[in-house]
């Protein structure tokens, strides 16, 4: 489809969600007039046309009436889509893009029936509830219960035991963070604001710990990169500080550790065509 075509497409679009010409010709910051020349073969103003796809909500290229032809043609549609969102609303459409696929994969195909907005107001405020999709080459993992959404999908690597196992000292890390005063710290500083220098003595007030204790949780947080150490010269002293790293991999790692304590007791969707280990 030619730009000459585009006001069709406007005309089709509008009708289509019962929209006014006037409610258009607003939003746009033209005249009524305006938008009725373009639905009889006019142009609009090369300018004009992001706002309108942004009225209508969809792609620049769906405003010309392109078609999508392919697997890559759907990539690049939904990567200009959520690019063109505002920042404050890309999270959201990224979760609901991977719910879509979620449900794609364990083969439903219905939209409206299991948006995740229904699925949201079916489920008790405290339920845990997930779905799966798990085969020989990997699986995914969703929570779509109120609280601890998140979507994990998981590729099966070439060798897992390289992937997952190998030189890693998963014990140490485990004790070191089952450690409650280490805990506790990795809690109170993920609360905390970013960028604000500290010494031990924050832990020392906050976490009711000695200047000792507070000296190896901090040593111990360092080892897996959650805070970083730094001096600086104060009253011709070198002083030691720290300043803490966000860490989104412990805000994950209490997700799934949530799960394994509270055992699923619900799924929306479980797909299971898996008959291999998966450590091996």
């Amino acid at each position: 489809m030619g730009i000459d075509m585009i006001g069709k497409q406007i005309a089709a679009m509008r009708k289509e969600k019962g929209i006014r010409q006037e409610e258009l010709a607003v939003f746009a910051g033209v005249s009524t007039q305006a938008v009725s020349k373009w639905e009889n073969g006019g142009v609009p103003d090369t300018e004009l046309i992001p706002k309108i796809a942004d009225f209508f909500s969809v792609s620049i290229d769906t405003l010309f009436g392109r078609e999508l032809t392919g697997y890559s043609d759907a990539q690049a549609a939904l990567m200009r889509r959520i690019s063109e969102a505002p920042q404050d609303e890309r999270i959201g459409m990224i979760f609901d893009c991977c719910w879509a696929m979620e449900r794609a994969s364990c083969g439903e195909t219905r939209q409206a029936e299991t948006s995740l907005d229904e699925c949201g107001k079916a489920i008790a405020p405290d339920a845990q509830v997930y779905s799966s999709f798990i085969e020989n080459n990997g699986f995914t993992r969703m929570g779509i219960a109120n609280q601890r959404q998140y979507f994990l999908v998981v590729p099966e690597p070439k060798d897992v035991g390289t992937a997952y196992l190998d030189g890693v000292d998963y014990t140490g890390f485990f004790r070191d963070i089952g450690d409650k005063t280490v805990f506790d710290a990795c809690v109170f500083l993920n609360g905390r604001e970013s960028g604000k220098a500290f010494t031990p003595m924050l832990l020392v007030k906050n976490l009711g710990i000695d200047a000792k204790r507070a000296q190896e949780v901090l040593n111990s947080l360092a080892k897996y990169h959650m805070v970083r150490e730094s001096q600086i010269e104060m009253d011709d002293e070198v002083q030691t500080i720290y300043y803490f790293v966000p860490t989104p991999s412990f805000v994950a790692l209490l997700i799934f550790a949530h799960e394994i304590i509270n055992v699923p007791n619900s799924y929306m969707y479980y797909t299971m065509g898996r008959n291999k280990p998966y450590l091996k």
